[in-house]
C-alpha cells in the first residue's frame, strides 16, 4: 500500500534546514563538553599520580597495578594503559590545574595535547599550536 503524497507548507525546506543546523550544534556541543571532562579527569588522575609519586615516593610499578585495577574495573573504557597514565601525569605536571580549562589545549583531542606536551618543549610554542589547532 502506497502512501498518499503530502504536501508541505512552502517554509518546509528552511524549517528543516534550520533543525538539521540546531540538531548539528547540539552534538557538537555535547561533543566539545565531552571532551573537556576527559580532558579535566584526565589531568586530575595525573596531579593526583604527581602528588602520590612526591608524597610516598613510589615508582612505575605502581602506575602498572592502577592500570591493571582501573581497567578491570572499567573494562569498557579506554584511556588506562600504563603508558596514557604516564601521559596524565606529563600532563599535569606541564599544565598548571588553574589554567587548564581556560587553555586552548582543553579544547583538543586527548592524543593532540599529548603530542604537543611531548613533541614541543616550551610552554608558548605549545601554546601557540594549541591556539592555532582551535581557531
Amino acid at each position: 500500500m502506497s502512501r498518499a503524497p503530502v504536501l508541505l507548507p512552502t517554509d518546509y525546506g528552511a524549517w528543516l534546514a534550520s533543525l538539521k543546523r540546531r540538531i548539528q550544534g547540539a552534538r557538537a556541543r555535547a561533543a566539545f563538553a565531552v571532551n573537556a571532562q576527559q580532558i579535566r579527569l584526565y589531568h586530575e588522575i595525573g596531579t593526583d599520580i604527581l602528588a602520590r609519586q612526591a608524597r610516598d615516593g613510589w615508582g612505575s610499578k605502581v602506575i602498572d597495578r592502577l592500570s591493571d585495577d582501573l581497567r578491570a574495573e572499567f573494562p569498557d573504557m579506554k584511556g588506562f594503559s600504563r603508558r596514557n597514565l604516564m601521559y596524565m601525569r606529563d600532563f599535569a605536571a606541564a599544565y598548571p590545574a588553574s589554567a587548564i580549562m581556560q587553555q586552548p589545549a582543553a579544547q583538543l583531542p586527548w592524543f593532540h595535547i599529548v603530542t604537543l606536551f611531548t613533541k614541543l618543549d616550551t610552554p608558548a610554542l605549545r601554546e601557540w599550536y594549541a591556539r592555532e589547532a582551535v581557531s
